[in-house]
């Protein structure tokens, strides 16, 4: 991460001032990529202690296992766990809070950890969902948490305006009454006048709170619940600030009587003293933020728009400068897929190519291209040396800056092999100081297939002799040399473009993201899990890759190579 060890403390420590904890997952499934010095649970324990983070979130984990917890406790910095799937019941002794991944039936469903134990954490994750309606719903019903996850590996699913106002108006209510939520005599389902209108109640020192949610898809008024005829009592609609006026029922008992908007909220407050101070000033603000209803905001799911980085032309040549070939002018159809492991092909998966509306997961578009020259090999070791050496580059952030070199110099005999652990910043340094440019995607991939609509470069079926041998360990042992496999050559000539390093071709962004295009796949091949980065050998496929900042986006199986305008 940016700033190493000491940055992310420091990142940790600037939430916790502003009363935010902070979880790192632990992704045990990364059995391919990491052999630790200690076992996992020294390791994670130690490292939680030094950055100073509050706890572990077991990704793919149904509960973490009691030893994460005792290794914590040994280390004197104990730590809160939450699996993404649900621990033993025994277990919740330490798996305080978990992953709340439901089913949403009609009726809220009652969340088993939290009956078992009122002060266990939910944290409600759904986030392929379009509309987080029943979740804010189950989590207000439950007292729970919801996990708001937009940004999915660079995908965005945003918030619609309706769902974040809910979500607005949910969290300011949970956190005023929080210490009713962990109540010991919780009562769910707590019985209601109105059909489709479901309620929790959560009484505290003689004090009672209900929340309470509509499922249908209508407006419910008048009569809402009854509730014992105690003198003295009063009732406040906490949802939309104001005390209530209680009517005798039939029945003998009392019976409150609110207003809620269809797949909506309420919160109902009974004391028999004067409301405190924490919960006047609840429903001061509730007032002000129910006065608009919530389906007067706007329940469409935007999909962002994407755009294309420019890459800028360079100085034209006339003959093809050494190490470079010329591809010739042609019409090609420029066919492609992403291959993201999740989000099927919903819009907004992939990229926005220019002439696209959207972005989306295939791609299909003819186009004519110029003739241009590209880079026979990917950018070697030795290549890169005389740039650093002539410019004295060297990046702000440089955290895992060419970190298979040493005392500024890369490893003997790698003087042919392809540079990695470069950004593609450092890769847009080094072309213009050569005077060339990154491809386009489509220049990259007519330049490994030409115009026949072959699979791979030399043809139409796999060769394993075309490419390096595939590396499963646990750590890399570094690319072949650019030439060590010449069956590999497109049908111009061009070498080395499928199975040794991934090459950096375009970047796109959006409001809020920014993703590099990866061609080529890599040697390596971490096993044990889907996780891992897929690769893509097969030249109708890329990879997008979430940039974040150069150092988390070099790796040490990602090069480039370059191109050059021609007159």
């Amino acid at each position: 991460m940016p700033g190493g060890v000491a940055g992310v403390r420091q990142m940790i420590s600037d939430f916790q001032k502003r009363g935010v904890r902070v979880l790192f997952p632990m992704m045990m499934w990364d059995q391919g990529t990491r052999a630790p010095a200690k076992p996992w649970t020294e390791e994670i324990a130690e490292l939680m202690k030094e950055i100073g983070a509050d706890g572990i979130n077991g990704d793919t984990q149904d509960g973490v296992p009691l030893a994460y917890s005792v290794a914590a406790d040994k280390v004197g910095h104990p730590l809160a766990f939450e699996p993404e799937g649900g621990p033993s019941d025994e277990a919740l002794a330490w798996n305080v809070m978990t992953w709340g991944q439901y089913q949403y039936p009609f009726t809220p469903l009652v969340d088993r950890y939290k009956w078992l134990e009122p002060r266990h954490m939910v944290n409600i994750s759904d986030r392929w969902n379009r509309s987080k309606a029943n979740n804010l719903q189950f989590a207000f019903f439950n007292g729970v948490g919801w996990e708001s996850w937009e940004n999915i590996w660079g995908i965005w699913n945003g918030i619609t305006p309706r769902d974040g106002e809910a979500t607005r108006r949910v969290a300011t209510i949970e956190r005023a009454i929080a210490e009713y939520l962990v109540s010991r005599d919780w009562e769910p389902i707590y019985p209601m006048l109105r059909y489709g209108v479901f309620a929790s109640r959560w009484p505290l020192n003689g004090r009672t709170v209900w929340t309470i949610v509509n499922r249908n898809e209508y407006d419910v008024d008048g009569p809402q619940m009854e509730v014992p005829a105690t003198p003295g009592m009063r009732y406040f609609d906490l949802y939309g600030g104001t005390e209530l006026q209680v009517q005798k029922g039939p029945t003998g008992k009392s019976v409150l009587s609110f207003s809620m908007e269809s797949n909506g909220f309420g919160a109902i407050f009974a004391t028999n003293s004067e409301p405190d101070a924490k919960i006047q000033k609840l429903m001061s603000e509730m007032k002000q933020l129910t006065a608009k209803p919530l389906q007067s905001f706007s329940s469409e799911r935007k999909v962002l728009k994407q755009e294309i980085v420019p890459i800028p032309a360079t100085s034209a040549g006339s003959s093809a400068p050494s190490g470079m070939i010329q591809i010739p002018e042609a019409d090609f159809l420029f066919k492609v897929g992403g291959i993201e492991i999740e989000g099927s092909n919903d819009i907004g998966v992939d990229v926005q190519y220019p002439w696209e509306g959207a972005p989306r997961r295939f791609h299909e578009h003819p186009m004519h291209i110029k003739s241009f020259y590209i880079d026979k090999y990917p950018v070697s070791n030795a290549e890169f040396k005389k740039f650093l050496d002539a410019t004295r580059y060297h990046p702000k952030d440089d955290l895992n800056f060419l970190r298979d070199w040493k005392d500024g110099g890369f490893p003997s005999g790698w003087d042919n092999r392809p540079v990695t652990w470069v950004s593609i910043e450092a890769a847009r340094a080094y072309a213009a100081w050569t005077g060339k440019r990154l491809s386009h995607e489509w220049e990259g991939q007519y330049a490994a297939q030409g115009t026949d609509g072959r699979l791979y470069p030399w043809g139409h079926q796999w060769d394993p002799s075309a490419v390096p041998e595939p590396d499963k360990n646990r750590t890399m042992r570094g690319p072949d040399p650019v030439d060590a496999h010449p069956k590999g050559a497109s049908p111009f000539g061009v070498m080395d473009l499928v199975g040794n390093v991934w090459q950096w071709t375009e970047e796109f962004t959006d409001e809020h993201t920014r993703g590099g295009i990866l061609r080529g796949g890599s040697y390596y091949q971490p096993q044990g899990s889907i996780w891992y980065f897929p690769q893509a050998y097969k030249l109708i496929e890329h990879g997008k890759l979430l940039l974040m900042s150069p150092s988390t986006d070099r790796s040490g199986a990602v090069g480039f190579r370059l191109v050059q305008d021609v007159r």
